[in-house]
Protein backbone atom coordinates (compact mmCIF):
# COMPACT_ATOMS: atom_id res chain seq x y z
CA UNK A 1 0.00 0.00 0.00
CA UNK A 2 1.45 3.38 -1.04
CA UNK A 3 2.29 5.83 1.73
CA UNK A 4 0.34 9.09 1.76
CA UNK A 5 2.26 12.30 1.24
CA UNK A 6 2.50 14.73 4.11
CA UNK A 7 4.08 18.07 4.92
CA UNK A 8 7.63 16.71 4.88
CA UNK A 9 7.29 15.41 1.32
CA UNK A 10 6.07 18.83 0.17
CA UNK A 11 8.92 20.63 1.94
CA UNK A 12 11.50 18.22 0.45
CA UNK A 13 10.14 18.87 -3.08
CA UNK A 14 10.26 22.63 -2.48
CA UNK A 15 13.88 22.42 -1.25
CA UNK A 16 14.84 20.49 -4.39
CA UNK A 17 13.28 23.18 -6.53
CA UNK A 18 15.15 25.90 -4.65
CA UNK A 19 18.46 24.07 -5.19
CA UNK A 20 17.77 23.94 -8.92
CA UNK A 21 16.94 27.67 -9.02
CA UNK A 22 20.27 28.60 -7.43
CA UNK A 23 22.02 27.79 -10.72
CA UNK A 24 19.26 27.45 -13.36
CA UNK A 25 21.58 27.37 -16.35
CA UNK A 26 24.05 24.94 -14.74
CA UNK A 27 26.12 23.17 -17.37
CA UNK A 28 24.62 25.19 -20.24
CA UNK A 29 26.95 28.11 -19.54
CA UNK A 30 29.97 25.84 -19.34
CA UNK A 31 29.05 24.19 -22.63
CA UNK A 32 28.67 27.54 -24.41
CA UNK A 33 31.96 29.07 -23.23
CA UNK A 34 33.86 25.79 -23.20
CA UNK A 35 34.91 25.80 -19.56
CA UNK A 36 35.65 22.56 -17.74
CA UNK A 37 35.35 22.09 -13.99
CA UNK A 38 38.46 20.09 -13.05
CA UNK A 39 37.13 19.62 -9.52
CA UNK A 40 34.41 17.29 -10.77
CA UNK A 41 35.25 13.59 -11.21
CA UNK A 42 35.81 12.38 -14.76
CA UNK A 43 34.90 9.00 -16.16
CA UNK A 44 37.89 6.70 -16.29
CA UNK A 45 37.29 2.93 -16.56
CA UNK A 46 40.76 2.28 -15.11
CA UNK A 47 39.52 3.62 -11.76
CA UNK A 48 37.40 0.47 -11.38
CA UNK A 49 40.12 -2.02 -12.24
CA UNK A 50 43.12 -3.28 -10.31
CA UNK A 51 45.75 -5.92 -10.74
CA UNK A 52 45.16 -8.85 -8.38
CA UNK A 53 47.66 -9.94 -5.77
CA UNK A 54 48.43 -13.62 -5.30
CA UNK A 55 48.75 -15.82 -2.22
CA UNK A 56 50.28 -19.14 -3.30
CA UNK A 57 49.66 -20.88 0.04
CA UNK A 58 45.97 -21.77 -0.52
CA UNK A 59 46.34 -22.31 -4.29
CA UNK A 60 45.28 -25.88 -5.15
CA UNK A 61 47.69 -26.21 -8.07
CA UNK A 62 50.56 -24.93 -5.93
CA UNK A 63 49.79 -27.28 -3.04
CA UNK A 64 49.79 -30.45 -5.13
CA UNK A 65 50.74 -31.45 -8.65
CA UNK A 66 47.82 -33.89 -8.53
CA UNK A 67 45.34 -31.01 -8.54
CA UNK A 68 43.39 -30.55 -11.73
CA UNK A 69 42.38 -26.98 -10.84
CA UNK A 70 43.32 -24.45 -13.51
CA UNK A 71 40.32 -22.15 -13.05
CA UNK A 72 42.36 -18.94 -13.09
CA UNK A 73 44.31 -19.96 -16.20
CA UNK A 74 41.17 -21.11 -18.04
CA UNK A 75 39.28 -17.90 -17.35
CA UNK A 76 42.07 -15.38 -18.09
CA UNK A 77 41.29 -13.74 -21.48
CA UNK A 78 44.93 -12.86 -22.23
CA UNK A 79 46.81 -15.86 -20.78
CA UNK A 80 48.47 -13.64 -18.19
CA UNK A 81 48.67 -16.29 -15.45
CA UNK A 82 51.42 -18.86 -15.12
CA UNK A 83 51.72 -21.54 -12.42
CA UNK A 84 55.04 -23.32 -12.11
CA UNK A 85 57.08 -24.88 -9.29
CA UNK A 86 54.53 -24.00 -6.63
CA UNK A 87 54.37 -20.31 -7.59
CA UNK A 88 51.89 -18.11 -9.44
CA UNK A 89 53.01 -15.32 -11.75
CA UNK A 90 50.68 -12.61 -13.04
CA UNK A 91 52.23 -11.17 -16.19
CA UNK A 92 52.27 -7.52 -17.22
CA UNK A 93 49.73 -8.32 -19.94
CA UNK A 94 47.03 -8.65 -17.23
CA UNK A 95 43.87 -6.72 -18.22
CA UNK A 96 42.80 -6.31 -14.55
CA UNK A 97 39.39 -7.80 -15.35
CA UNK A 98 39.21 -9.62 -11.98
CA UNK A 99 37.82 -12.89 -13.36
CA UNK A 100 40.66 -14.88 -11.78
CA UNK A 101 39.61 -13.53 -8.38
CA UNK A 102 36.03 -14.71 -8.79
CA UNK A 103 36.97 -18.09 -10.27
CA UNK A 104 39.48 -19.14 -7.58
CA UNK A 105 37.75 -21.50 -5.10
CA UNK A 106 40.30 -20.84 -2.34
CA UNK A 107 40.52 -17.03 -2.78
CA UNK A 108 44.22 -17.30 -3.60
CA UNK A 109 43.81 -14.28 -5.89
CA UNK A 110 43.17 -11.14 -3.88
CA UNK A 111 41.71 -7.88 -5.14
CA UNK A 112 40.65 -5.42 -2.41
CA UNK A 113 37.95 -3.96 -4.64
CA UNK A 114 36.47 -7.40 -5.33
CA UNK A 115 36.54 -8.93 -1.87
CA UNK A 116 33.12 -10.56 -1.29
CA UNK A 117 32.39 -8.46 1.81
CA UNK A 118 33.36 -5.23 0.03
CA UNK A 119 31.14 -6.04 -2.94
CA UNK A 120 28.28 -6.91 -0.58
CA UNK A 121 28.74 -3.65 1.36
CA UNK A 122 28.84 -1.56 -1.83
CA UNK A 123 25.57 -3.10 -3.06
CA UNK A 124 24.06 -2.79 0.43
CA UNK A 125 24.76 0.96 0.49
CA UNK A 126 23.04 1.43 -2.86
CA UNK A 127 20.11 -0.91 -2.20
CA UNK A 128 19.37 0.26 1.35
CA UNK A 129 18.91 3.90 0.44
CA UNK A 130 17.40 3.57 -3.06
CA UNK A 131 14.34 1.96 -4.57
CA UNK A 132 16.53 0.07 -7.04
CA UNK A 133 20.27 -0.65 -7.12
CA UNK A 134 22.24 -1.76 -10.17
CA UNK A 135 25.40 -3.82 -10.59
CA UNK A 136 27.15 -3.28 -13.90
CA UNK A 137 30.54 -3.09 -15.61
CA UNK A 138 32.64 -0.27 -17.06
CA UNK A 139 31.93 -1.32 -20.64
CA UNK A 140 28.16 -1.19 -20.07
CA UNK A 141 27.96 2.09 -18.13
CA UNK A 142 30.60 4.33 -19.79
CA UNK A 143 29.93 7.24 -17.41
CA UNK A 144 30.32 8.33 -13.80
CA UNK A 145 28.05 6.02 -11.77
CA UNK A 146 25.20 7.42 -9.73
CA UNK A 147 24.71 6.65 -6.04
CA UNK A 148 22.73 3.49 -6.71
CA UNK A 149 25.08 2.04 -9.35
CA UNK A 150 27.89 -0.35 -8.42
CA UNK A 151 30.50 -0.59 -11.17
CA UNK A 152 32.89 -3.52 -11.53
CA UNK A 153 35.59 -4.30 -14.06
CA UNK A 154 33.42 -7.20 -15.25
CA UNK A 155 30.00 -8.48 -14.22
CA UNK A 156 31.52 -11.93 -13.80
CA UNK A 157 33.54 -10.72 -10.81
CA UNK A 158 30.79 -11.51 -8.28
CA UNK A 159 30.78 -15.02 -6.82
CA UNK A 160 27.69 -17.15 -6.31
CA UNK A 161 28.00 -16.85 -2.51
CA UNK A 162 28.03 -13.06 -2.75
CA UNK A 163 25.05 -13.03 -5.12
CA UNK A 164 23.23 -15.38 -2.75
CA UNK A 165 23.68 -12.99 0.18
CA UNK A 166 22.71 -9.98 -1.94
CA UNK A 167 19.62 -11.66 -3.40
CA UNK A 168 18.44 -12.80 0.02
CA UNK A 169 18.92 -9.46 1.77
CA UNK A 170 18.09 -7.04 -1.08
CA UNK A 171 15.35 -7.99 -3.55
CA UNK A 172 15.63 -4.55 -5.19
CA UNK A 173 18.99 -5.24 -6.89
CA UNK A 174 19.27 -5.68 -10.67
CA UNK A 175 22.05 -6.28 -13.15
CA UNK A 176 22.47 -3.70 -15.93
CA UNK A 177 23.87 -5.34 -19.04
CA UNK A 178 22.85 -4.05 -22.50
CA UNK A 179 22.19 -6.69 -25.14
CA UNK A 180 25.29 -7.89 -27.00
CA UNK A 181 27.57 -5.74 -24.81
CA UNK A 182 29.65 -8.83 -23.99
CA UNK A 183 29.91 -10.03 -27.59
CA UNK A 184 32.88 -7.85 -28.53
CA UNK A 185 34.39 -7.80 -25.04
CA UNK A 186 37.74 -9.53 -24.55
CA UNK A 187 36.57 -10.80 -21.15
CA UNK A 188 34.74 -13.55 -23.00
CA UNK A 189 34.13 -15.72 -19.93
CA UNK A 190 32.59 -12.89 -17.89
CA UNK A 191 29.04 -13.28 -19.18
CA UNK A 192 29.14 -17.05 -18.72
CA UNK A 193 30.48 -16.70 -15.17
CA UNK A 194 27.74 -14.17 -14.38
CA UNK A 195 25.06 -16.48 -15.72
CA UNK A 196 26.30 -19.48 -13.75
CA UNK A 197 26.79 -17.52 -10.51
CA UNK A 198 23.36 -15.86 -10.65
CA UNK A 199 21.59 -19.08 -11.67
CA UNK A 200 23.05 -20.84 -8.62
CA UNK A 201 22.29 -17.90 -6.33
CA UNK A 202 18.70 -17.71 -7.58
CA UNK A 203 18.25 -21.42 -6.92
CA UNK A 204 19.67 -21.06 -3.41
CA UNK A 205 17.73 -17.91 -2.54
CA UNK A 206 14.47 -18.99 -4.21
CA UNK A 207 14.27 -15.56 -5.82
CA UNK A 208 15.03 -14.11 -9.25
CA UNK A 209 17.51 -11.40 -10.14
CA UNK A 210 16.35 -8.32 -12.04
CA UNK A 211 17.93 -7.43 -15.39
CA UNK A 212 17.96 -4.12 -17.24
CA UNK A 213 19.19 -3.82 -20.82
CA UNK A 214 18.17 -0.25 -21.74
CA UNK A 215 19.98 2.86 -20.40
CA UNK A 216 16.70 4.77 -20.26
CA UNK A 217 15.31 2.27 -17.77
CA UNK A 218 17.96 3.07 -15.16
CA UNK A 219 16.44 5.21 -12.41
CA UNK A 220 17.95 6.75 -9.29
CA UNK A 221 15.18 7.31 -6.77
CA UNK A 222 15.89 7.35 -3.07
CA UNK A 223 13.56 5.41 -0.84
CA UNK A 224 11.06 7.75 0.76
CA UNK A 225 12.02 7.00 4.36
CA UNK A 226 15.71 7.65 3.71
CA UNK A 227 15.08 10.85 1.81
CA UNK A 228 12.96 12.05 4.72
CA UNK A 229 15.61 11.03 7.22
CA UNK A 230 18.35 12.87 5.31
CA UNK A 231 16.17 15.98 5.24
CA UNK A 232 15.45 15.81 8.96
CA UNK A 233 19.10 15.10 9.79
CA UNK A 234 20.06 18.20 7.82
CA UNK A 235 17.59 20.29 9.83
CA UNK A 236 19.00 18.80 13.05
CA UNK A 237 22.53 19.82 12.05
CA UNK A 238 21.48 23.35 11.17
CA UNK A 239 19.01 24.05 13.99
CA UNK A 240 20.05 21.75 16.82
CA UNK A 241 16.49 20.45 17.21
CA UNK A 242 16.11 16.84 18.21
CA UNK A 243 14.67 14.31 15.76
CA UNK A 244 11.85 13.39 18.09
CA UNK A 245 10.62 17.00 18.12
CA UNK A 246 10.38 16.97 14.35
CA UNK A 247 8.98 13.52 13.63
CA UNK A 248 9.31 10.41 15.79
CA UNK A 249 9.01 8.15 12.72
CA UNK A 250 12.41 9.11 11.33
CA UNK A 251 14.16 8.11 14.53
CA UNK A 252 13.26 4.47 13.86
CA UNK A 253 14.88 4.37 10.41
CA UNK A 254 18.27 2.66 10.49
CA UNK A 255 20.97 4.41 8.50
CA UNK A 256 22.94 2.71 5.74
CA UNK A 257 25.99 2.65 7.99
CA UNK A 258 24.01 1.00 10.77
CA UNK A 259 22.75 -1.74 8.48
CA UNK A 260 26.23 -2.52 7.17
CA UNK A 261 27.60 -2.44 10.72
CA UNK A 262 24.93 -4.90 11.85
CA UNK A 263 25.82 -7.26 8.99
CA UNK A 264 29.52 -7.01 9.86
CA UNK A 265 28.69 -7.77 13.48
CA UNK A 266 26.75 -10.87 12.44
CA UNK A 267 29.69 -12.09 10.34
CA UNK A 268 32.12 -11.46 13.21
CA UNK A 269 29.85 -13.22 15.69
CA UNK A 270 29.55 -16.18 13.32
CA UNK A 271 33.31 -16.47 12.95
CA UNK A 272 33.74 -16.25 16.73
CA UNK A 273 31.15 -18.99 17.25
CA UNK A 274 32.87 -21.25 14.70
CA UNK A 275 36.30 -20.58 16.19
CA UNK A 276 35.01 -21.63 19.59
CA UNK A 277 33.11 -24.70 18.38
CA UNK A 278 35.32 -26.15 15.65
CA UNK A 279 37.92 -23.56 14.66
CA UNK A 280 40.91 -25.84 15.17
CA UNK A 281 41.71 -29.41 14.18
CA UNK A 282 42.85 -32.12 16.58
CA UNK A 283 46.40 -31.30 15.42
CA UNK A 284 45.88 -27.70 16.63
CA UNK A 285 45.73 -26.26 13.12
CA UNK A 286 43.63 -23.14 12.73
CA UNK A 287 40.91 -23.66 10.14
CA UNK A 288 40.45 -21.03 7.44
CA UNK A 289 37.06 -19.46 6.74
CA UNK A 290 36.99 -17.82 3.31
CA UNK A 291 35.06 -14.57 2.85
CA UNK A 292 32.65 -16.20 0.43
CA UNK A 293 31.87 -18.92 2.97
CA UNK A 294 31.42 -16.24 5.67
CA UNK A 295 28.74 -14.53 3.60
CA UNK A 296 26.97 -17.80 2.82
CA UNK A 297 26.97 -19.00 6.44
CA UNK A 298 25.82 -15.63 7.83
CA UNK A 299 22.93 -15.61 5.34
CA UNK A 300 21.93 -19.18 6.22
CA UNK A 301 22.12 -18.30 9.89
CA UNK A 302 19.56 -15.54 9.34
CA UNK A 303 17.46 -17.63 6.92
CA UNK A 304 17.83 -21.31 7.89
CA UNK A 305 14.76 -22.16 5.82
CA UNK A 306 16.90 -21.68 2.68
CA UNK A 307 19.35 -24.44 3.65
CA UNK A 308 17.43 -27.09 1.73
CA UNK A 309 17.90 -25.05 -1.47
CA UNK A 310 21.67 -24.85 -1.12
CA UNK A 311 23.69 -27.61 -2.79
CA UNK A 312 27.34 -28.10 -1.85
CA UNK A 313 30.06 -30.63 -2.61
CA UNK A 314 31.51 -32.39 0.45
CA UNK A 315 33.96 -35.33 0.55
CA UNK A 316 32.66 -38.62 1.87
CA UNK A 317 35.11 -41.18 3.26
CA UNK A 318 34.99 -44.94 2.76
CA UNK A 319 36.65 -45.95 6.03
CA UNK A 320 37.23 -49.48 4.77
CA UNK A 321 39.61 -48.09 2.13
CA UNK A 322 41.14 -45.29 4.23
CA UNK A 323 44.63 -46.06 5.57
CA UNK A 324 44.86 -42.83 7.61
CA UNK A 325 47.90 -41.70 5.62
CA UNK A 326 47.00 -38.03 6.21
CA UNK A 327 47.59 -36.84 2.64
CA UNK A 328 44.12 -35.28 2.51
CA UNK A 329 44.71 -33.43 5.77
CA UNK A 330 48.01 -32.03 4.53
CA UNK A 331 46.50 -30.97 1.19
CA UNK A 332 43.29 -29.31 2.43
CA UNK A 333 43.71 -25.54 1.88
CA UNK A 334 41.27 -24.61 4.66
CA UNK A 335 42.07 -27.50 7.07
CA UNK A 336 38.52 -28.84 6.95
CA UNK A 337 39.86 -32.42 7.06
CA UNK A 338 40.89 -33.89 10.38
CA UNK A 339 42.29 -37.22 11.61
CA UNK A 340 40.60 -38.10 14.89
CA UNK A 341 42.14 -40.04 17.74
CA UNK A 342 39.50 -42.71 17.15
CA UNK A 343 41.23 -43.57 13.88
CA UNK A 344 38.72 -41.98 11.50
CA UNK A 345 38.76 -39.08 9.08
CA UNK A 346 36.33 -36.26 9.86
CA UNK A 347 35.21 -33.40 7.61
CA UNK A 348 34.01 -30.07 8.99
CA UNK A 349 31.35 -29.02 6.42
CA UNK A 350 31.13 -25.38 7.51
CA UNK A 351 34.74 -24.80 6.47
CA UNK A 352 34.89 -27.19 3.49
CA UNK A 353 34.76 -25.28 0.18
CA UNK A 354 34.22 -28.40 -1.94
CA UNK A 355 37.41 -27.94 -3.98
CA UNK A 356 37.94 -31.73 -4.17
CA UNK A 357 41.72 -31.63 -3.64
CA UNK A 358 41.47 -34.15 -0.80
CA UNK A 359 39.88 -36.69 -3.15
CA UNK A 360 42.47 -36.00 -5.86
CA UNK A 361 45.46 -36.63 -3.58
CA UNK A 362 43.98 -39.73 -1.90
CA UNK A 363 46.04 -42.64 -3.18
CA UNK A 364 43.62 -45.17 -1.69
CA UNK A 365 40.61 -43.62 -3.49
CA UNK A 366 38.79 -43.55 -0.17
CA UNK A 367 37.30 -40.09 -0.70
CA UNK A 368 34.43 -39.27 -3.04
CA UNK A 369 32.85 -35.85 -3.56
CA UNK A 370 29.10 -36.02 -2.94
CA UNK A 371 26.36 -33.41 -3.16
CA UNK A 372 24.56 -32.41 0.01
CA UNK A 373 22.09 -29.72 0.96
CA UNK A 374 23.06 -26.86 3.27
CA UNK A 375 21.49 -28.26 6.45
CA UNK A 376 24.93 -28.95 7.93
CA UNK A 377 25.99 -25.39 7.20
CA UNK A 378 23.43 -23.75 9.48
CA UNK A 379 25.43 -22.54 12.46
CA UNK A 380 23.49 -22.28 15.73
CA UNK A 381 23.75 -18.85 17.33
CA UNK A 382 24.21 -19.36 21.11
CA UNK A 383 23.29 -15.75 21.89
CA UNK A 384 20.13 -15.89 19.79
CA UNK A 385 19.19 -19.22 21.37
CA UNK A 386 19.77 -17.75 24.83
CA UNK A 387 17.56 -14.74 24.06
CA UNK A 388 14.86 -17.00 22.59
CA UNK A 389 14.96 -19.16 25.71
CA UNK A 390 14.68 -16.11 27.98
CA UNK A 391 11.79 -14.78 25.88
CA UNK A 392 10.00 -18.14 26.09
CA UNK A 393 10.53 -18.26 29.86
CA UNK A 394 9.25 -14.71 30.25
CA UNK A 395 6.20 -15.52 28.13
CA UNK A 396 5.50 -18.61 30.25
CA UNK A 397 5.88 -16.61 33.46
CA UNK A 398 3.53 -13.95 32.11
CA UNK A 399 0.94 -16.57 31.16
CA UNK A 400 1.22 -18.16 34.59
CA UNK A 401 0.91 -14.80 36.36
CA UNK A 402 -2.07 -13.91 34.18
CA UNK A 403 -3.76 -17.20 35.03
CA UNK A 404 -3.07 -16.62 38.73
CA UNK A 405 -4.55 -13.13 38.59
CA UNK A 406 -7.61 -14.44 36.78
CA UNK A 407 -8.02 -17.14 39.41
CA UNK A 408 -7.76 -14.56 42.21
CA UNK A 409 -10.26 -12.24 40.52
CA UNK A 410 -12.70 -15.12 40.03
CA UNK A 411 -12.49 -15.94 43.75
CA UNK A 412 -13.15 -12.31 44.65
CA UNK A 413 -16.13 -12.15 42.32
CA UNK A 414 -17.52 -15.39 43.77
CA UNK A 415 -17.17 -13.95 47.27
CA UNK A 416 -18.95 -10.73 46.22
CA UNK A 417 -21.82 -12.70 44.68
CA UNK A 418 -22.23 -14.82 47.85
CA UNK A 419 -22.18 -11.72 50.01
CA UNK A 420 -24.80 -10.09 47.80
CA UNK A 421 -27.08 -13.09 48.20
Amino acid sequence: MAQQRDMFDDIIDISKGIDALKNPFGGITDALIGTVDDSKPHWNPADYKERPRVNCIPCLACKSDKSGCRACIDVCPVNAIEIEDGAIDVLDSCRKCGLCVASCPTEAFVSPRLQPKKVYDAVARAATAHETAYVTCTRALKRIPRENEVVLACVGDVTRETWFSILTDFPNVSVYLPLDICTACRNAAGEEMLGEAIATAEEWAGRGMGLEVEPKDLVCNKRREYERKEFVDNIVRQTGLTVSKLTPATAAVATVTQRIREHSSRVSALEKTLNTACGTTSQKRRRVLTQGRQLMLSTLQQHPELAENVRVQIPECDHDKCTMCGDCVAACPVFACDLLASGKLAIEPTYCIGCGLCAEVCGDHALTMVERDGAELVVPDPEAERKAKLAAEAKAEYAEAKAQVKKTVDKVLDSVEKFAE
